[in-house]
């Protein structure tokens, strides 16, 4: 089986909120995705997608996954998609870092390499460990009584887990925090996202005023070292996200015990196999994960979906159903959600098609 063409497709996807604020004064409305199509000369055909949350989020643009299949086709044209591990070295080999942008490619060869073998990605990642994963969901930067009254809108809508955005503001954060933290039910979490948005001195003020308040705090300050520093204050869980770009930062995590849960984001650690290899190493090392990706549809969700299915249940936080964000689609049909639970297709591959007609016409195609 060899690759013979590779389609580049863009849309727009549209917040299904309106306006999602997070962080340091980040606002997005609407998400640019990029789809990528990956055929070959048995017929058989994957698809991956990327989606940045803003188009400098995590030094990420919309736009680098067109640049870098420009100059990955000419190397992966002809190569056997099933062999992930060797494309994963190509793609690498060419271009040195930029794991955002080759993420969808990774992803697409694993659909063909799930649909060719006739089992789901999650079976070939290894094997059913968590069957049905549980969700949080997001609740943007917004006035403390809003903020709670969308998380009540959550709950009747099955979700027990919520990402409270903060690092904006401090102060107003320390009161976004004291309005949603006590009014958890039994079985319920918050994670108090910052999303590197507080500077030391300020995490460490929200630290002291929240210190008797049940939630977990995320990625407080921009590098690893800042949230290692303000971690001594916090006598809450930390949860470590967009500094854990590598399993380097992952072995730190291990060695420093700086959290204790690890987001991962499959485009952020530079695809799925890689994304695979630092949750397995994590867990081996009991510190739980998250399951997700930056943004995306139901291409980058089945994704995450089958990740979270191939993770033990006990180092699983929760993941999250980012086709639901979105007023538009790129494939169908998206993971099942139900009761505050996500469940990866069991159709070979990801189990999830392009929606062609949604996409439209490809704006690169490398191939015949």
């Amino acid at each position: 089986m060899k690759i013979s063409r590779i389609r580049v497709y863009r849309k727009s996807l549209r917040y299904v909120g309106g306006a999602y604020g997070w962080g340091r004064g980040n606002v997005i409305e609407t998400a640019g995705t990029t789809v990528v199509v990956v055929d070959t000369d048995a017929g058989f055909s994957g698809a991956g997608e990327f989606c940045p949350c803003g188009e400098n989020y995590m030094e990420a643009h919309s736009e680098g996954t067109e640049a870098a299949a420009r100059l990955l086709a000419p190397v992966l044209l002809g190569e056997d998609p099933r062999q992930v591990a060797h494309i994963e070295r190509l793609m690498d080999h060419t271009i040195r870092g930029h794991g955002y942008a080759k993420a969808a490619l990774d992803a697409a060869c694993w659909d063909i390499l799930g649909k060719a073998t006739g089992q789901p990605v999650w079976m070939l990642l290894g094997g059913k460990l968590a069957d049905g994963a549980p969700l949080y969901r997001v609740a943007p930067q917004k006035a403390p009584d809003e903020t709670v009254q969308e998380m009540e809108q959550l709950r009747k809508a099955g979700y027990r887990q919520f990402q409270i955005k903060v690092g904006g503001d401090w102060k107003t954060d320390i009161e976004r925090i004291q309005a949603t933290a006590p009014v958890l039910k039994p079985g319920e979490k918050a994670m108090a996202d910052a999303n590197q948005g507080w500077h030391v001195d300020e995490a460490v003020q929200v630290a002291r005023a929240t210190r008797d308040l049940d939630y977990i705090v995320e990625q407080p300050c921009r590098t690893y070292e800042e949230c290692l520093q303000v971690r001594r204050h916090f006598d809450r869980p930390m949860k470590l996200d967009e500094c854990v770009t590598d399993m380097g930062v992952a072995q730190r995590v291990v060695a420093d015990r700086s959290a204790e849960y690890v987001c991962l984001k499959i485009s952020k650690q530079g695809g799925l196999s890689k994304t695979r290899r630092m949750r397995d190493f994590l867990v081996d090392n009991r510190i739980p994960v998250v399951s997700e990706d930056t943004w995306g549809g139901e291409i980058t969700t089945a994704a995450v979906a089958h990740l979270a299915a191939s993770t033990p249940n006990e180092f699983l936080l929760n993941t999250t159903d980012l086709h639901n964000y979105n007023v538009e689609h790129t494939g169908a049909p998206g993971p099942e959600t139900r009761d505050g639970m996500m469940y990866a297709s069991d159709a070979p591959g990801l189990g999830v098609e392009p929606d062609f007609d949604a996409l439209g016409n490809p704006v690169a195609t490398y191939g015949r």
